[in-house]
């Protein structure tokens, strides 16, 4: 699938989660926020659901998407 999401990882460090993007840090949750994205990691797409959480998504293509 053509600009599916990559390059994501986490790790998990008791009740915080850090998420990285090509090694670079892009996102801290931590207590209810943390909780939630480990639930959404087990029913979905990992790579989709960090790309979401760090605001990484659908990048470059919104505004052609409206064009007539």
């Amino acid at each position: 699938m053509a600009g599916a999401p990559s390059g994501f990882d986490f790790t998990v460090r008791g009740d915080v989660v850090e998420i990285r993007h090509r090694g670079r840090p892009a996102a801290t949750l931590r207590n209810a926020a943390a909780a939630k994205f480990l639930v959404d990691i087990e029913r979905g797409d990992p790579q989709h659901v960090m790309a979401r959480v760090t605001g990484n998504y659908k990048r470059g293509n919104e505004r052609t998407a409206h064009r007539p």
